[in-house]
């Protein structure tokens, strides 16, 4: 398990962004890979595989509905 990653979804993280998906993406790869830094001849697929984790961390997080936050709130506003 990658440890050093934290959970990134509101409201745990409100403002998470990019910097912190990138940096989520990067342990992941680096746990997976076994690689703290990759070998120049392998670069080119360890950055990509960085890319598309951070890509797809972007996307799950813009996708998700917390409804349990939402109601939380809403009750505690009213």
């Amino acid at each position: 398990m990658c440890r050093s990653i934290k959970t990134l979804r509101p409201p745990v993280t409100p403002d998470a962004g990019e910097e912190d998906f990138r940096a989520a993406a990067l342990q992941y790869v680096r746990k997976v890979s076994g690689f703290r830094a990759p070998a120049a001849h392998n670069r080119e697929a360890f950055d990509r595989a960085v890319d598309a984790v951070a890509d797809a961390t972007a996307r799950l997080l813009a996708e998700l509905e917390v409804r349990g936050a939402h109601a939380r709130t809403a009750d505690a506003t009213a």
